[in-house]
C-alpha cells in the first residue's frame, strides 16, 4: 500500500515537471519568457558583468559624417593587410553604420531604423530599434530586402529590462518581447528612403541593397555589432 502511494506520488511529481516544462516551452515560444539558457543571467543580472560601450567613439568625424563612402570595403581592407576582427557600430542619433578592423573605424554607411527609433527597445511592436551589445546569429538572402543580417536580440540584458518595464507599470503584463532584428536592405526601388532618413522598419536596421550586399561578404556568424543611441 506505501509503495503503491510512492509509486503514484513519484508519477504525479513528474507528471507536474513534464506539464511545468510544457507550459515554459510555450510560454517561451510565445516571446513571453527567455531561453532556459539565458534564465540564471536574466534573473541573477547582478552576478553577471554588465554590458560595456566596445567600441572607441567617432569624434573625428564631423557630426553625421560619412567615413570613406566612395571606397569599396574590399580595398580597405586590403590596404589594412586583409581582412582582421571586423565589428560593426551602429549610431541611432547620427543614422551611421561603421564598419571597424581591429577597433579601427574603416567605412561608414547611411541606415535608417524602426518609425520610432528614440529610446531602446522593450516589445514587440514598440517599432524601436534596440541598443546594446549583439551578436550576428545568422545570414541569408531575402526576396524582399536583398540580405538579412540576423542579430541575437534578445539577449539577458534586454530580458532585464523588459521585465522590470512590466514591474513598473510602462508594459503590460501581457506584452511580449520581440525579435527577428537585424541589418537588411529596402524593397526594389526604394533606395531614397535611406538617403530621405525615412525610418520605416519595424526595427530593423535598414541600408541600401548596394551597401547591405557589400557588408555581407565579410560578416559572419559571431561577428559583433554595437547599436548606441
Amino acid at each position: 500500500m506505501i509503495k503503491a502511494l510512492k509509486n503514484k506520488t513519484v508519477r504525479l511529481t513528474a507528471l507536474l515537471f513534464l506539464m511545468g516544462g510544457a507550459g515554459y516551452f510555450l510560454l517561451e515560444r510565445a516571446g513571453f519568457l527567455m531561453p532556459l539558457n539565458d534564465l540564471p543571467a536574466v534573473v541573477w543580472g547582478s552576478f553577471f558583468p554588465s554590458e560595456q560601450a566596445f567600441h572607441p567613439s567617432l569624434d573625428e568625424l564631423d557630426n553625421d559624417a560619412l567615413l570613406n563612402g566612395d571606397i569599396s570595403l574590399q580595398q580597405l581592407l586590403e590596404r589594412e593587410a586583409g581582412e582582421g576582427d571586423l565589428t560593426i557600430l551602429v549610431e541611432k542619433s547620427k543614422y551611421r553604420l561603421t564598419i571597424f578592423n581591429n577597433l579601427k573605424p574603416i567605412k561608414s554607411y547611411p541606415v535608417v531604423f524602426g518609425g520610432s527609433p528614440e529610446g531602446d527597445k522593450l516589445r514587440e511592436g514598440d517599432q524601436k530599434t534596440p541598443e546594446g551589445v549583439y551578436f550576428v546569429r545568422d545570414l541569408y538572402p531575402h526576396v524582399g530586402w536583398s540580405k538579412f543580417i540576423w542579430i541575437d536580440y534578445p539577449r539577458p540584458q534586454s530580458w532585464r529590462e523588459h521585465f522590470q518595464a512590466k514591474l513598473v507599470g510602462e508594459l503590460d503584463w501581457t506584452a511580449t518581447i520581440g525579435g527577428e532584428i537585424g541589418i537588411h536592405g529596402v524593397p526594389q526601388g526604394s533606395e531614397g528612403d535611406i538617403e530621405k532618413r525615412s525610418n520605416w522598419t519595424l526595427g530593423c536596421i535598414s541600408l541600401t541593397n548596394q551597401d547591405v550586399d557589400e557588408i555581407y561578404e565579410f560578416v559572419g556568424s559571431g561577428t559583433l555589432i554595437e547599436i548606441v543611441s
